[in-house]
């Protein structure tokens, strides 16, 4: 396979869509393609090493997440030499659409995924419930999908009132129902808050031979976006690419919470409602003095003060 030799520095910011789409064509042009799917959907291809790392995502993601408005998997062809097939929506559309359906059943019949050694899928919310359920295509294939729904279907999900404007979209026909999709998957990793109510409750929709759930306890409901913000998301990827993210492996890249501030007020929240004030002074101490947080250097000298009082 050719080396890839996309200009990654080249920034796709502060464009419209349509720009975006005309950029990301002429740039892909020698190496890929790209390719619309129906109204909302499009399909770019770039083609590098023998892993091969499909991603679902939404243009507005990409707009939000990456400093130059570039596809995730973009970053894993710089940094590892992958190949990426890369989904992408316009806003959140659980990639419920005969045209993408269409798309990858093509690749299907034209052997597209036998060509690598390793295919991985990806996604996060709602392209996570799409990384599970386009899985079936590739058989063999791995998954990472985090915080995922396993389906809109009310009769399935009612007790999820996040998405009801999704209730009247099919998600009983074509690469449907996600936990089912992953029987042909080699592996599936699950990553979810287990105190976010509907996330876990879509996690253990997930539970059977063959996925393993790796929680990430007080984490919030942007679990992405804070694995991006703690610089880990990519060494996951990777990682389950290399088939190495193993519980353990997880835990040890999981320390990046530690320094994580978003994460550590949630835990200083929780502490507090729960009344564990021998935790939150513990808690206040060690952030105040590796962070400088002025936040919980206040609520350290609140306390002190409380207790010398």
């Amino acid at each position: 396979m050719p080396d890839a030799a996309i200009s990654f520095e080249h920034s796709l910011g502060n464009m419209t869509r349509q720009e975006w789409i005309s950029e990301v064509t002429d740039l892909v042009d020698d190496h890929g393609y790209l390719t619309p799917l129906g109204r909302k959907h499009i399909a770019t291809f770039v083609e590098d090493g023998t892993t091969l790392l499909v991603t679902f995502e939404t243009h507005q993601g990409i707009q939000t997440l990456s400093e130059q408005a570039h596809p995730l998997g973009w970053d894993m062809v710089k940094r590892a030499g992958w190949s990426h097939l890369g989904v992408i929506s316009n806003g959140d559309t659980w990639f419920r659409d005969p045209a993408v359906y269409a798309f990858f059943d093509r690749l299907v019949d034209d052997g597209f995924f036998d060509e690598f050694d390793t295919v991985l899928f990806y996604g996060a919310g709602p392209c996570g419930y799409a990384a599970a359920a386009y899985s079936v295509a590739a058989p063999g294939a791995k998954v990472l999908a985090i915080q995922p729904q396993a389906t809109l279907d009310p009769r399935v999900t009612e007790w999820d009132k996040r998405f009801t404007e999704m209730r009247r979209v099919n998600f009983t026909d074509r690469y449907g129902y996600a936990p089912d999709m992953l029987d042909a998957a080699s592996e599936a990793l699950i990553i979810f808050d287990p105190t976010e109510t509907e996330d876990a409750m879509h996690a253990a929709l997930f539970t059977k031979a063959g996925v393993t759930k790796l929680p990430m306890r007080n984490m919030g409901r942007i679990l992405q976006t804070s694995l991006l913000q703690m610089d880990v998301l990519h060494a996951l990827i990777l990682a389950t690419g290399e088939g190495d993210l193993t519980p353990g492996r997880f835990a040890k890249l999981m320390r990046a919470r530690r320094d994580h501030l978003p994460y550590l007020r949630r835990l200083l929240a929780k502490l507090d409602q729960q009344g564990r004030h021998t935790l939150v002074h513990a808690l206040c101490r060690n952030v105040a003095e590796r962070l400088q947080a002025p936040r919980f250097i206040k609520r350290l000298q609140q306390l002190t003060e409380a207790e010398d009082g």
